[in-house]
């Protein structure tokens, strides 16, 4: 058994990662210590970049159910106001409804189909580390055992054991104020309008996927993708409800006295007939993130490097967006035609982004609160949302799109740093072919000239130069493998400095699945240990 990299932790991150290395040809084998996926309510869609990231590696399709491309949202919304997007022109955000569960599926199924080791019921109980390797003590259905890797991925969320073994630092804070009950249940087909609402006990209506500030707490519902036509997720947050000491687990009925007392009356809610995740509890919320996502050979991914309050969703599209920008790279490395800084990069792009995320939902939750002044900061808030340029900048914070990477280079081009999906509808020949390029995780260089442009030959054989046309103001422009342009220019002579710090130098080893790092001998060993 040989593996480049093992992922530990089988959520919707590790999936995709090992799906992202896999298409780069690094062998993977991802170790989860559950017998089968959770099932309990978690993610209940994905918001913002990653929406669009997804449908260049073919997955949108799958996990909607359907053929088109994504759309922007017309609407979403912030700390529960609403946040109206269809006047924009330039709108950032997409959304995609889909529960957890079903993302995991067809992760899983993707990344499987591409050659990936997925394991359960392997747990990880120790590990330690030496320059070139990662020693593992797993226990495994066939007793304890010990495995050598040459890099190891920690995705095994908030409670990471790879991050608590590797010694990183997991500062932060829990809010102990709130109590959260999700569960499944059947709403009463009186109170379901024809427009979607539903009528609350004390009047007023209720949008689906919307959080509702009441002065009980917050009140949430929706009917997700693939459920049964009378089965919706509902949800309360309760800043003054009781708070449990019991480990047993949340039952049917504390969701129905929680739902009950955050609107201030009675809306019967029907325990599903068909079987449905259990009702799920939180106590409190926490707001963390890892002070290194890299120790040696070892690195963090998804929550095991950020935790963040719910609201909005934003741990797993953080997550998901992390294995993007960390696959290419650490496949690099793997392969030897890394430059010296690239792996470094992981962190500097994407701790930003987290520090962005525990703002917003900070912000969110203070919005949510109760009491007066909250009002009034909400109905401030609400006026400065009539701006178009105020809602752009709320839908691009939510997005994950507001703050551009730093490329590097002088004076770059104003193109250097966009995302590419929002430049292919310019393009008017070559999009397909693009997009067919992407889906591999191969870096581009899109030809935007009439008689060809030369790519050095050092990198013919580590990214597609695809000839296109359109109304993109450059001769060329270079797009890394998580579709961000690194480069744009109106000639190509400079593009060597670009290619040089993303795609490796000349002198490095050519992308023949040969180990590159200096790691020794077999990189994937099993011994049974006594």
């Amino acid at each position: 058994m040989t593996s480049d990299v093992t992922i530990i932790g089988a959520g919707p991150a590790g999936l995709l990662l090992a799906a992202e290395l896999q298409l780069a040809g690094v062998s993977t084998t991802v170790l989860d210590q559950n017998a089968r996926p959770d099932t309990t309510p978690r993610a209940n869609g994905l918001v913002g970049r990653i929406v669009q990231a997804l449908h260049l590696r073919g997955l949108h399709q799958p996990l909607s159910g359907q053929p088109d491309a994504p759309q922007p949202t017309p609407r979403f919304q912030f700390g529960g106001l609403p946040l109206e997007l269809n006047t924009l022109p330039d709108n950032p955000l997409y959304t995609l409804p889909v529960p957890q569960h079903r993302i995991e599926q067809v992760l899983h199924d993707h990344a499987s189909a591409l050659g990936a080791d997925i394991r359960r019921e392997h747990q990880l109980t120790a590990l330690s580390q030496t320059p070139d390797q990662v020693t593992l003590h797993v226990r495994t259905p066939d007793g304890e055992r010990q495995f050598t890797t040459r890099w190891l991925i920690g995705a095994d969320g908030a409670h990471s054991t790879v991050r608590r073994e590797a010694g990183i630092a997991f500062p932060g804070h829990t809010d102990r104020r709130f109590v959260s009950h999700i569960g499944h249940a059947h709403l009463p087909a009186d109170r379901l309008n024809s427009d979607g609402t539903l009528t609350l006990p004390a009047g007023g209506h209720a949008r689906p996927f919307t959080h509702h500030r009441l002065p009980g707490g917050v009140f949430t519902f929706a009917r997700l993708p693939g459920a049964a036509t009378d089965t919706y997720l509902v949800a309360t947050m309760e800043w003054t409800g009781p708070h449990h000491s019991t480990d047993a687990p949340p039952t049917h009925d504390d969701l129905q006295h929680a739902t009950d007392r955050v609107l201030g009356g009675h809306l019967p809610l029907q325990q599903p007939h068909t079987p449905t995740p259990p009702t799920r509890r939180l106590t409190g919320v926490n707001l963390r993130q890892a002070d290194a996502y890299r120790s040696g050979r070892i690195l963090l991914l998804g929550d095991a490097a950020h935790v963040y309050p719910a609201v909005g969703g934003p741990g797993l599209n953080l997550g998901l967006n992390d294995a993007i920008n960390l696959g290419w790279k650490l496949a690099a490395q793997v392969h030897g035609t890394a430059a010296p800084n690239l792996l470094d990069t992981y962190q500097t792009e994407r701790a930003p982004v987290a520090r962005r995320v525990a703002l917003q939902t900070r912000a969110q939750l203070a919005l949510l609160a109760p009491g007066d002044d909250i009002t009034a900061l909400r109905d401030l808030f609400t006026d400065l949302l009539d701006s178009d340029h105020t809602r752009h900048g709320v839908a691009a914070l939510l997005a994950g799109a507001d703050r551009p990477y730093d490329m590097g280079g002088t004076d770059p081009h104003p193109l250097t740093g966009a995302w590419l999906p929002d430049l292919l509808p310019r393009l008017t020949e070559g999009a397909d072919a693009v997009r067919d390029a992407l889906r591999s995780a191969r870096g581009v260089l899109i030809d935007l000239t009439i008689d060809g442009v030369s790519l050095p030959s050092a990198w013919r054989h580590r990214l597609d130069v695809i000839p296109a046309h359109g109304e993109i103001d450059a001769d060329a422009v270079l797009v890394r493998p998580d579709g961000y342009l690194a480069w744009a220019g109106t000639g190509t002579d400079d593009v060597t400095e670009a290619l040089r710090r993303w795609f490796g130098t000349e002198s490095a080893a050519a992308h023949d699945g040969s180990p590159g790092d200096g790691a020794p001998g077999d990189p994937w060993t099993a011994q049974v240990t006594s």
